[in-house]
């Protein structure tokens, strides 16, 4: 009897929680995984280093930063369940007028020869307006017409894309002033990618547009049910995804110091790359900002050691489209995994 007593007057020992493993804990291994193998491969193939090369990583990195701008605004879309096909050309499309609008007067074929050498935040502000306006726009087709996000964005991909050609019949724009070149001069286009990545992840995890976004994506109904105006919230997601890419073209434009009608071909698809690869759920509700940076530099690793083992360009394609079916296959299994719990 005594015995009963004492277990049961003794105090109930808990056993401590164990400490949940971040989601990117493993993405980031296969980024070092992957990177060690190019290390590896690059000795025994080419006789060199891939990792101690300086000057290769530092390409690397800028060329990444373009694609990690529009992911951060692709991986909100995709959150909410939606998808954004349309970035690539938005790119090319905010590059072509932003550059238009940045032309120096010792250019002969100026587009504009009465607005050449203005302020460097004119042609900026211009470009991210049109990036807003592409953005705005597919957010009202997808909630007003209820055309699913799939089309509207493809609708938006091909519009953007002839309008970039129409707007100057084809011929790039050059000639671009020295204040609007230094934009995507040295290691300002990472600094812009890493300050638009803290400035998302703060406000997906801490902010009441997080909030909306998640629930949006983990389930529109019951979001809907809460209070959400879903429509107006979906709009203000796709008009930010636009305004990145928009950010994104003005870079690429000051980058290569013109600006032509085909930039950013295929970078939607590498945007979306990088989201799913960094964990960002396709069905929607799950996603970070900080994954999807860890994806952007594992799909610009693939592509940095690619290039430095001489792997064909056309192969290079193929395990791109292999990763990214891949990465969707993943996600498919942790889902199923994730309902049956």
């Amino acid at each position: 009897m005594v015995s009963k007593v004492a277990e049961a007057t003794a105090p109930s020992v808990t056993r401590p929680r164990r400490r949940r493993v971040p989601p990117e804990l493993g993405i980031f291994l296969v980024l070092i995984g992957i990177a060690l193998v190019c290390e590896i491969l690059g000795w025994i193939f080419v006789g060199q280093s891939f990792l101690l090369n300086v000057q290769r990583l530092k390409i690397m990195i800028l060329q990444v930063s373009v694609i990690g701008i529009i992911s951060v605004g692709v991986t909100q879309v995709i959150i909410t369940g939606g998808i954004d096909l349309s970035s690539g050309s938005v790119v090319g499309l905010t590059a072509m007028v932003a550059a238009s609008f940045a032309q120096s007067s010792t250019w002969a074929r100026a587009l504009y020869p009465s607005l050449t050498d203005l302020p460097f935040f004119i042609p900026i502000g211009v470009g991210l307006l049109i990036g807003l306006a592409a953005g705005y726009v597919n957010g009202q087709l997808i909630t007003k017409t209820k055309i699913p996000p799939f089309i509207a964005t493809l609708g938006m991909m091909v519009s953007a894309r002839g309008l970039s050609k129409l707007y100057t019949k084809g011929q790039p724009v050059s000639g671009l002033t020295d204040q609007f070149n230094f934009i995507g001069t040295g290691i300002w286009p990472v600094v812009v990618f890493l300050l638009v990545a803290l400035v998302f992840h703060i406000v997906l995890r801490y902010t009441r547009y997080g909030k909306f976004t998640y629930a949006i994506g983990a389930n529109v109904q019951a979001a809907r049910v809460s209070g959400i105006n879903v429509e107006a919230h979906l709009v203000k997601v796709y008009a930010i995804a636009g305004l990145l890419a928009g950010l994104a073209g003005i870079i690429t434009a000051a980058r290569v110091q013109t600006a032509q009608a085909g930039m950013g071909v295929t970078y939607e698809l590498d945007a979306i790359a990088a989201a799913v690869i960094g964990g960002t759920s396709l069905t929607g509700g799950v996603g970070r900002i900080t994954g999807t940076i860890i994806g952007t530099v594992i799909l610009g690793v693939m592509i940095s050691g690619f290039t430095f083992l001489n792997v064909d360009a056309y192969y290079q394609e193929i395990a791109k489209g292999v990763i990214i079916v891949a990465a969707v296959a993943i996600d498919v299994y942790r889902q199923k995994k994730r309902a049956k719990h």
